[in-house]
């Protein structure tokens, strides 16, 4: 079972990078990640699907996690992301993350072959057996093309001994609840749909994984607040209102309207990295509306 005891709101921040050489910009990265530890986030993952972490080459991806890692300075836990086609490869970038300081690392498998049951688990615990940090276990069956059952899922947990968390994405809600119903509701698992974070809360998810944090932090963080001190009138009102903004993420593609909007808060982190393109001016001012509504609400009142 884990030790870490992650509880809350796991922030995903984006990878900037430099508008002139295109490079990883790490004075943006360190800025982004310290103000999202300064907001109250639970957690900090860098290098996830937000981060561009398969868009990154080696280089960029490892001076982006020590970077990340740096600048969290072991005031909340930080978990890397890895999503790499070769188990070769996850090894490696596990082994960096550990020694750059992470205390978890998060692993997406990746297919161009379809992977049987037997290579997903195979390639899970070479990357469990090659690090002494917990593994979180990530099912996320539309960017990963691979789709692993709840059964899947917690059978790897019982069976190789850092492996003590599952983040859960497919947006089917009905997965998490078997989650806790196979585990007796002892499995950790963390929700990585943000239109599900009031429901995957009351499904029992110990946190949720979100780069809304990155532009709303006070609303992301009152939602939990309000889950946990089980108000669920004042989490319904918080939730119906940061619900739009979490649509609008998704649908637009996390790291490009992610970006959009810290450049529309005046803290830009660069151009998504082609071929993915930058928000169009449409999808900007339907954003920046978005922005204005909650912030004229203001943040809410600690529950």
């Amino acid at each position: 079972m884990s030790k870490l005891a992650l509880d809350g709101v796991i922030a995903y921040p984006v990878t900037p990078f430099d508008p002139v050489d295109g490079g990883v910009d790490t004075v943006r990265l360190a800025a982004l990640v310290d103000r999202l530890v300064d907001s109250g986030v639970h957690a900090v993952a860098p290098l996830g699907s937000t981060g561009e972490s398969a868009y990154l080459g080696d280089a960029e991806w490892r001076t982006a996690a020590e970077t990340a890692v740096g600048a969290v300075a072991g005031r909340v836990p930080t978990v890397v992301g890895i999503a790499e086609l070769t188990t070769r490869g996850a090894v490696e970038r596990a082994r960096f993350a550990e020694r750059a300081g992470a205390d978890a690392v998060m692993v997406l498998p990746l297919s161009y072959w379809r992977l049987s049951e037997r290579e997903v688990a195979r390639h899970f615990t070479e990357v469990a057996d090659a690090v002494g940090i917990e593994v979180m276990v990530y099912n996320n069956p539309a960017t990963a093309g691979i789709d692993l059952s709840p059964e899947q899922l917690v059978g790897l947990v019982e069976s190789v001994e850092n492996i003590t968390m599952v983040k859960e994405s497919s947006g089917d809600l009905q997965r998490m609840h078997r989650l806790a119903q196979l585990s007796g509701g002892e499995l950790p698992f963390y929700n990585g749909s943000n239109p599900l974070a009031l429901p995957a809360f009351v499904a029992g998810a110990a946190g949720w994984c979100t780069a809304a944090a990155c532009l709303a932090p006070e609303q992301v963080l009152a939602l939990h607040r309000a889950v946990r001190s089980g108000e669920l009138a004042a989490a319904r009102e918080v939730f119906g209102r940061l619900l739009p903004l979490l649509q609008f993420l998704v649908t637009g593609g996390l790291p490009t309207t992610v970006k959009a909007g810290l450049a529309l808060r005046g803290t830009p982190a660069g151009a998504p990295r082609p071929p993915l393109l930058p928000l169009d001016d449409a999808r900007s001012g339907q954003l920046a509306a978005l922005l204005r509504e909650i912030d004229e609400v203001g943040a809410p009142q600690a529950a």
